[in-house]
């Protein structure tokens, strides 16, 4: 391997001194001179190891150092000083190059062994910060999912449930996707399924907040269809922008779990996958909370039966295309890849399946944060 050297050194003989070294030893060294911090600056990024002479004309101290430091993706420095100013030499390692060396108190070897250590030392500390970094940001997503996917607060051992997320392909964290389950003292089991949308931090922090005042609203005993319209208030109140929009769907499911009554607020209905495979009315559907002043969602009563399987789903799974510029997908779309999956053997791999399938549909992961919940009441 040939290691891309630069060589910042104005002095024409202490830069053949240096050449001359490395050729004695036939240092794996490209190397490249420059006489100016300026010129670099320019010049860093691109290769292996700087070699940086304090004694610039157009640098004063450790001014060049510091310079140099400042590149992003820059490369390690090792300063070059002279006799009388080794002491600088301690004080520019303090300050974040990788080694210094003495003129006229080091061979070939020791130039040759400064610059591996160096750039060995960068991979190392660029390796432990990305390392750091992987760990931030996924405790920051686990208290993301805490937040938006949180432990229902059913007490119902005959329902079967499953949740999924898997962020879009432009996010490494969670977005604004987010669910709950409450199950109320009369026996209704209350469920929620929304989409802030936008990506990033600020939408998952709203998405939070939309879903810990649904639960409060229920557990307060809240009636059900004013919900949404406190819903709307949190969300005018907390948003950053005022473009900032939630699609919700909240289900009603009956004490006897034969009948559930749905309102969609700009959010894609459920589908059924159980007794039969369809996706449940659309065609009442209210504008998204933040849009207009008013909740003007409207109740709409379905019949599940006695044993029913229900998915709900937001629209990042739906808006999977049929190839990269193809149409969206939609439940006309998707349903034909659950009728691959279901009935499943495994109702907890049905989610993941399926967002495969989607994803190698669509050629590529999907662009939206996709939420998946399934609900299984009875056989099917």
């Amino acid at each position: 391997m040939i290691w891309p050297v630069l060589l910042v050194e104005d002095d024409d003989a202490d830069a053949y001194l240096v050449s001359e070294l490395l050729d004695e030893v036939s240092a794996p060294v490209e190397l490249t001179r420059v006489r100016t911090v300026a010129e670099a600056a320019r010049r860093s990024e691109h290769v292996a190891c700087v070699l940086l002479d304090l004694g610039l004309p157009d640098s004063e101290g450790l001014s060049a150092l510091r310079r140099l430091l400042t590149v992003e993706a820059g490369a390690p420095v090792v300063v070059l000083t002279g006799l009388v100013d080794e002491y600088r030499g301690a004080q520019a390692v303090a300050a974040g190059a990788q080694d210094y060396l003495v003129k006229g108190q080091v061979d070939g070897r020791d130039l040759v062994r400064a610059v591996r250590y160096a750039i060995e030392r960068k991979r190392a500390d660029t390796a432990a910060q990305a390392l750091r970094e992987s760990e931030l940001l996924a405790d920051e997503r686990a208290r993301l999912e805490r937040g938006l996917l949180p432990r229902p607060l059913i007490d119902d051992g005959r329902l079967h449930h499953d949740a999924r997320y898997r962020p879009g392909r432009q996010q490494s964290l969670l977005g604004g996707d987010f669910y709950d389950m409450v199950s109320t003292a009369d026996g209704t089991l209350h469920v929620l399924l929304g989409d802030v949308c936008g990506h990033g931090p600020d939408e998952a922090a709203l998405g939070v907040s939309l879903r810990i005042a649904w639960r409060t609203l229920v557990l307060a005993g809240v009636p059900e269809p004013d919900r949404l319209g406190y819903l709307q208030r949190v969300l005018v109140s907390e948003r950053e922008q005022d473009e900032i929009f939630a699609t919700v769907c909240t289900l009603a499911i009956a004490p006897d779990r034969t009948s559930a009554r749905m309102r969609l607020a700009g959010h894609p209905p459920p589908a059924l996958l159980h007794p039969r495979l369809s996706a449940l009315p659309g065609d009442v559907v209210g504008p998204a909370l933040g849009i207009v002043d008013d909740d003007l969602s409207e109740e709409v009563r379905i019949e599940l039966g006695p044993h029913w399987a229900l998915l709900l789903a937001t629209d990042g799974l739906l808006e999977g295309r049929e190839g990269p510029g193809g149409e969206p997908l939609g439940w006309e779309g998707v349903l034909p890849e659950i009728a691959k999956l279901w009935p499943a053997d495994d109702p907890d791999g049905l989610l993941d399946n399926l967002i495969d399938r989607v994803e190698a549909r669509n050629g590529g992961p999907l662009t939206d944060d996709v939420a998946l919940l399934l609900l299984i009441w009875g056989a099917g």
